[in-house]
């Protein structure tokens, strides 16, 4: 059981998803986020990854590599 919780990325949003394109709030509800403060356990897949990187500026990673 140890390695499903290695595969996972917590998520925590850090920034508002006001005056931002809508695939950048789209991604943001892609991720399980809509409220500045939320943390979400996601699987740490590459398209998990690459949702995180295009909303780097919104979202920090808390636990995860």
């Amino acid at each position: 059981m140890a390695s499903s919780a290695e595969n996972t990325v917590t998520v925590e949003q850090t920034g508002s998803p006001i005056r931002r394109r809508q695939d950048q709030r789209a991604t943001l509800i892609g991720l399980g986020l809509n409220k500045i403060g939320r943390r979400s356990t996601l699987p740490d897949t590459p398209s998990v990854r690459g949702m995180i990187d295009k909303v780097a500026h919104l979202v920090r990673v808390v636990n995860g590599a």
